[in-house]
């Protein structure tokens, strides 16, 4: 038998005894009053655990999987979240299919409507199938264990269920998950185009301490996974360049600067605990917000249905809101804080409190993509929703709370600003930016 290392074991663990205490019999509606049009148990009567124990898994693969195209910037996130939620919504009174309406996706499997099905299962054959496939490259422990969450929610779910229903509800789930895996291999994320950036004042040069060349140039070009996400999202030109002191980007610029020399003990704390590609915590933005997300539904103790609409929301949104801001980015081409005022403020050897990402700065990703997460997730759980962020307890930074999903966003923006990598206008802009992805997305799928 093959032995995992102590992390991936003790996860396991708890996945499975989690799993046999909550799974088998657990529901959270009464079937006899709500009688169902099929069958088959309605999603409602299952709880989260399926999709927080593969959020947590995805977070943990997405922070020690080596970064190549497949999973870059958090990718399985959304493809993770669009297969499970087909795999169940056919158990969802009321609730939609996305295929036909997400850019470029078809028709998807349909199940048996005489036939029973277990939706939780298929949901978690989908979650198995899809991260398998893109975080391939995850090392042996790491693929052992997504087997063993899939095999040990297999077995907490199956219960009495006949061999013949956990099949079927298993290769339902792993059709949807095909079908979703084919539709992501077309959505650009492999283009190899070669970039080279502009030139001239003010234009983006790489920075310091790597001097890496631009990185995912290409991102900008990804298919969308809703079309028209960023229509009106664009949030136009940036502050005039300058290096003359008074003018309105040499005052931006110093307020970074300023900010670096007397940052608060809070100031700091933020933008270390937003600060999601550092120190082996190669979460990005879309994993934190999955962290968060996790968090809640276990401390709601919501429904798999919920879960499932809430985790597709975000992720979606976020996706988008991602490929926004790199067109953004690399139509404007700004440079960073660091490289101005090294050269143009009298500081050669400056460096921010946060490495600089290799592409240009304006506007921000974080704000972006948390804006949209937040403007989704306070779709379906209320606009004042307090919560506790424990999510980098264990990197020592402690915990974080906040008062609503847009509070935890707006911090999250201007922590790129106490960090030293990016100018208040971008983080603001960044925000209008993200919240405008996410409201076009709502305008443009109908789940219900």
């Amino acid at each position: 038998m093959k032995i995992l290392p102590t992390r991936w074991r003790f996860g396991s663990l708890v996945v499975v005894a989690k799993l046999l205490l909550t799974l088998l019999s657990t529901s959270c509606s009464d079937d006899n009053n709500n009688p169902q049009p099929s069958p088959s148990p309605a999603t409602s009567s299952y709880r989260a655990d399926v999709a927080v124990s593969w959020l947590n898994m995805e977070t943990r693969l997405a922070r020690t999987t080596p970064q190549i195209p497949a999973n870059m910037l958090g990718r399985p996130f959304a493809y993770a979240s669009v297969a499970a939620y087909e795999a169940a919504v056919p158990g969802m009174a009321g609730y939609r299919s996305l295929g036909g309406q997400l850019n470029g996706l078809g028709a998807l499997p349909t199940p048996d409507p005489n036939l029973v099905y277990n939706w939780a299962l298929s949901s978690n054959a989908a979650l198995a199938a899809v991260n398998r496939r893109l975080f391939a490259n995850a090392a042996p422990a790491a693929l052992a264990a997504i087997d063993s969450l899939e095999a040990a929610t297999e077995t907490a779910l199956r219960g009495s269920l006949g061999a013949e229903v956990s099949q079927r509800s298993t290769d339902f789930g792993k059709q949807v998950a095909a079908a979703v895996l084919a539709w992501a291999a077309t959505d650009g994320f492999d283009n190899t185009t070669s970039y080279t950036p502009p030139t001239g004042p003010g234009l983006w040069v790489s920075t310091p301490p790597a001097f890496a060349p631009a990185a995912l140039a290409n991102w900008r070009f990804n298919r969308p996974l809703v079309a028209g996400s960023g229509d009106g999202a664009d949030p136009g030109q940036p502050t005039p360049y300058s290096t003359t002191p008074g003018s309105p980007f040499y005052a931006m610029v110093e307020e970074v600067k300023t900010i670096a020399q007397n940052r608060t003990p809070e100031q700091t704390a933020i933008a270390l605990f937003w600060n999601d590609a550092a120190n082996g915590r190669n979460f990005t933005p879309l994993g934190h917000w999955a962290s968060i997300l996790a968090q809640v539904l276990v401390r709601d103790n919501a429904a798999l249905d919920k879960a499932l609409v809430a985790n597709a929301k975000m992720s979606i949104a976020m996706t988008d809101a991602l490929i926004s801001t790199m067109k953004t980015k690399y139509l404007y081409n700004v440079l960073r804080p660091v490289t101005y005022i090294r050269a143009s403020m009298g500081q050669p050897d400056w460096l921010p409190l946060i490495t600089t990402p290799a592409f240009p700065e304006y506007s921000s990703n974080h704000a972006a993509l948390s804006a949209a997460a937040a403007q989704m997730l306070t779709d379906v759980f209320g606009p004042n929703y307090a919560f506790t962020d424990q999510n980098y307890a264990q990197f020592g930074l402690g915990t974080r709370s906040y008062t609503s999903f847009e509070q935890a966003a707006t911090e999250a923006g201007l922590s790129r600003l106490y960090g030293g990598i990016h100018y208040r206008r971008s983080c603001e802009v960044g925000q209008a930016q993200g919240k405008q992805v996410a409201q076009n997305i709502n305008t443009r799928l109908t789940w219900k």
